[in-house]
């Protein structure tokens, strides 16, 4: 614990602001306040605060209006936010057939049991089941036959990177999702070893082509979210990261654009997800069509990214040391990036027509390490 100021511990000292804080807002809310304390605010002597990992408690004590000491704190507390806020540098970047090059297509049957056929690159490219043009690349679903019953299932594609990945952000443009009633398009990341030791990241996810996103983690047992003070704009879906069934704990996103054919009708979005093994994992998400869009997100060659710009995430798993400490690498270990389409149940072979907006349409992935 830290004191700014004076601290003199009278008795008629009286605390009248309490903010918990992520690193990604402490400086508009603080600026926020600020101001409102320079407009006739109630002013204080002192600050204290407490931090821990991606989050800062401040407590504003007195009751006394020296609004312009606090005032002239407050931005310089501000200043410091800002200069100690996430920056990362472009470490990695795939368009178009940069993913023929940098990633694998796994052959193996679903570990989800669903009634799919992952196929091999060539088969892929031989059946028009995936294609670059330009900087886009796309991957299907066959849509042209019957699958038979005795079949493994329909053809579709599955894809690792062939590197891994720990600390740092990830950001995709996609321009269309695979929708269609039976459809479970994810994109994911995951170790390679002994799942669920190293833990999964979902950062899309849903089925049918309807509802919303669902951004889940999954861990072996010693993983447990909070149940408040989780500063996001979703709905969590579970707290304990290893589950009944090994369902995760999940956050789901309440915007329609966020999944399925609503996403498809408006052009798209980005995603972005961020790993740190000390504040946990957070996701965020922008409609192509939002007019609030980072310049730093929306633009394919930015050679930099700056958390501390964004918005308020709409997924937030924290690493807390008590609950779930992801420095511990059966926790969370090195990652692949993986992209997949499978189906849902048997009937998903005998109606091969819906199947036709079945494909994913990515315009680029980036991924970025800390400064």
């Amino acid at each position: 614990m830290s004191a700014i100021g004076s601290a003199p511990g009278r008795s008629e000292d009286q605390e009248i602001k309490r903010i918990t804080l992520s690193a990604l807002n402490f400086a508009d809310e603080l600026l926020a306040w600020g101001t409102n304390l320079a407009n006739g605010g109630q002013a204080d002597t002192y600050i204290r605060f407490v931090t821990s990992p991606g989050t800062l408690s401040l407590v504003f004590r007195s009751k006394h209006r020296n609004t312009k000491m606090l005032f002239d704190l407050v931005i310089l507390l501000a200043c410091i936010s800002l200069s100690h806020a996430a920056t990362y540098n472009l470490s990695r970047s795939w368009s178009g057939s940069d993913f023929y090059d940098d990633f694998t297509f796994r052959t193996f049957d679903d570990p989800t049991h669903g009634r799919v056929n992952y196929v091999d690159l060539n088969t892929a490219r031989n059946n028009n089941l995936s294609f670059a043009s330009g900087d886009t690349f796309v991957m299907r679903a066959d849509s042209s036959h019957v699958v038979t019953p005795s079949a493994r299932g329909r053809d579709s594609v599955r894809i690792h990177s062939k590197e891994t990945f720990s600390d740092g952000v990830l950001v995709l443009d996609v321009t269309h999702m695979p929708v269609g009633c039976g459809t479970w398009p994810a994109f994911w990341t995951c170790t390679p070893g002994s799942w669920p030791v190293g833990g999964e990241i979902d950062i899309i996810e849903g089925v049918n082509g309807i509802g919303t996103n669902l951004a889940s983690l999954h861990t072996p047992s010693g993983c447990t979210m909070p149940t408040t003070g989780r500063i996001m704009t979703g709905n969590y879906t579970g707290n304990d990261c290893l589950g009944e069934n090994n369902s995760g704990c999940g956050v789901s996103d309440g915007r329609v654009r966020s999944f399925g054919q609503s996403f498809n009708d408006g052009q798209g979005g980005y995603f972005v997800m961020r790993r740190s093994a000390a504040r946990g994992i957070a996701t965020w998400f922008w409609p192509r069509l939002d007019p609030s869009i980072p310049h730093d997100i929306s633009t394919p060659t930015s050679p930099s990214i700056y958390e501390s710009m964004w918005s308020t995430p709409w997924a937030n798993f924290p690493s807390t040391p008590n609950m779930c400490d992801m420095t511990n690498t059966n926790i969370m270990s090195p990652h692949e990036i993986i992209f997949d389409l499978t189906f849902c149940g048997d009937w998903a072979g005998n109606v091969w027509y819906a199947f036709t907006n079945a494909y994913w349409e990515i315009k680029g992935l980036r991924w970025y390490e800390e400064a």
